[in-house]
């Protein structure tokens, strides 16, 4: 009976380890070498605000798919936003800033944002609806400027070169209103967010912005602006990421698709007049 028993078992046995193989499934990787089902594309989340920084992450989208990455444009609402979201790993990059502007932030908030690759060149001016020459410029006008200290300095610097002000030696753009020594015709500034400079055209005497703000006004630096900070700027709008991930391939290859022949057509065959590829 011991032996019959026995005999059995082993049976059993074998016909459960036969009903655990299974033939591998088309597409599957199996022990005879069958094709393995295709990877799952990385998924690659960038900050952004406005065109054409939005417009150049579209663009460059196709691309990236190819390069097996699937890029998410992840658009906000204001000028602090994008930062908070990468340096709290909410997204994987942002493009939307200069590095000046990163700068400031990251020490304020003891974050370790990093600049990857300049991207393009935002003629920054200043406009007018009221006067159509600096020289109609009246005294005592009132100016509106970005109100985050390194717009600030900017804006002070371009009015400095246009001799309107006169800043304390060395400070450069890391100026502020505290710095004017000399402002004979006593214009007031008037330090604005970022966002709402444009609606304040109406209000005030003179806008200082960048153009992303400007066009959507139908104003451009070249035709519209009484002044522009000219073309030694230290502000070439950036792609951003954090020093943990900014060598990582997928932020690479974001940063080799945005540094394209492609993209840099794109500039020039929508907005030479108000923005210079920096590659």
């Amino acid at each position: 009976m011991k032996y019959k028993a026995l005999a059995l078992l082993m049976s059993v046995m074998l016909v459960l380890a036969g009903c655990g193989q299974q033939p591998a499934e088309e597409g599957t990787s199996g022990s005879d070498g069958a094709e393995s089902a295709p990877a799952q594309p990385v998924k690659l989340k960038v900050a952004s605000l406005i065109p054409p920084m939005t417009e150049v992450l579209d663009l460059v989208k196709p691309k990236l798919q190819e390069e097996g990455i699937e890029l998410e444009v992840v658009i906000l609402s204001d000028n602090v936003q994008p930062n908070n979201a990468l340096a709290n790993k909410e997204v994987d990059a942002n493009f939307f800033q200069h590095v000046p502007y990163m700068e400031e932030y990251n020490a304020n908030n003891g974050s370790e944002l990093v600049p990857v690759v300049p991207i393009y060149n935002a003629v920054f001016g200043a406009y007018s609806k009221r006067y159509s020459d600096i020289e109609e410029l009246p005294d005592g006008a009132t100016i509106a400027i970005p109100n985050d200290p390194s717009n600030i300095g900017r804006s002070l610097v371009m009015f400095e070169k246009e001799g309107l002000i006169k800043l304390k030696e060395g400070v450069g753009i890391k100026a502020t209103q505290a710095d004017i020594v000399e402002n004979n015709r006593n214009f007031k500034f008037q330090e604005v967010d970022l966002l709402m400079l444009a609606r304040t055209l109406d209000d005030v005497d003179m806008v200082a912005m960048t153009p992303a703000y400007a066009k959507p006004l139908g104003l451009t630096p070249n035709k519209d602006a009484l002044i522009t900070e000219g073309n030694d700027s230290a502000f070439t709008i950036t792609l951003i990421a954090r020093k943990d991930n900014v060598d990582s391939e997928p932020i690479q290859k974001l940063a080799e698709a945005m540094t394209s022949p492609e993209v840099k057509t794109f500039f020039e065959e929508n907005y030479s007049d108000i923005a210079l590829p920096a590659f």
